[in-house]
């Protein structure tokens, strides 16, 4: 985490080296393209190929995550309708419990909590929060999901209610940018009524750097898995 308390993702130590891959190794993009495809049972022989050969569970899953994002894509061209994102779902649930035991070897620190997930207001997608909701529930999280197109009084009703630890906001237009920052500066006002503030996590697709700092939240991520990483951390360093 950089010292402003917004990153995306932490840096790799660059004396890391890679470990010696498998002859057998499946292409990831392979995966990405099934997922894409809504090839089900292509995806579940795909990673289970990739996860015997001793690829990464955390590679598979942003491998899954980047075929969710092309199926989002397909669905706003209206190639796909939503039978196609209830499968996505469904794929990505799947390929959840093939990866739980690997990721749960690769993942460092243990914290968990309630959270509190929502599409803000004036913005209905919801494959990536849908992600962020499954990935959190893998790692002991317990997840209440709002829904879509989530005003500010809402989302700060919910956490008056749930009291959580953290507050997800999601969002892929840029008109969600401005419900962000809207939620954001609500919910600090009334964080007197929080037992403890909770932390105010940003996260979309097209999310980065710059726009995160418009938004004011504690925390901003393009990616569901390590999404819930920064989550962690950053609960471990408040306890």
């Amino acid at each position: 985490m950089d010292n402003s308390g917004r990153t995306q993702a932490a840096e790799k130590d660059s004396a890391t080296q890679p470990a010696e891959k498998d002859d057998r190794m499946i292409d990831l993009e392979a995966i990405s393209v099934a997922v894409a495809q809504l090839d089900d049972r292509g995806v579940t022989r795909l990673v289970q190929e990739a996860l015997a050969a001793g690829q990464s569970s955390l590679d598979v899953v942003r491998a899954v995550q980047a075929g969710m994002r092309q199926v989002g894509e397909r669905y706003e061209r209206k190639e796909i309708f939503l039978a196609g994102l209830i499968m996505a779902g469904e794929i990505f649930r799947t390929v959840m419990e093939l990866a739980r035991p690997g990721l749960e070897g690769e993942w460092t620190g243990d914290a968990s909590g309630k959270v509190l997930l929502g599409t803000v207001a004036g913005d209905i997608h919801d494959i990536g929060k849908n992600m962020a909701a499954l990935a959190f529930q893998m790692f002991g999280f317990t997840v209440r999901d709002l829904g879509v197109n989530v005003a500010p009084e809402a989302f700060l009703e919910a956490a008056r209610d749930e009291q959580p630890d953290i507050v997800g906001m999601s969002g892929l237009l840029t008109l969600a940018f401005t419900s962000m920052r809207e939620t954001v500066a609500l919910l600090r006002d009334h964080a007197p009524e929080f037992a403890r503030p909770p932390l105010l996590v940003a996260g979309g697709g097209t999310i980065d750097r710059q726009v995160a700092r418009y938004i004011g939240a504690d925390l901003w991520t393009n990616d569901a898995m390590e999404g819930v990483r920064l989550c962690q951390r950053a609960l471990e360093e408040r306890r």
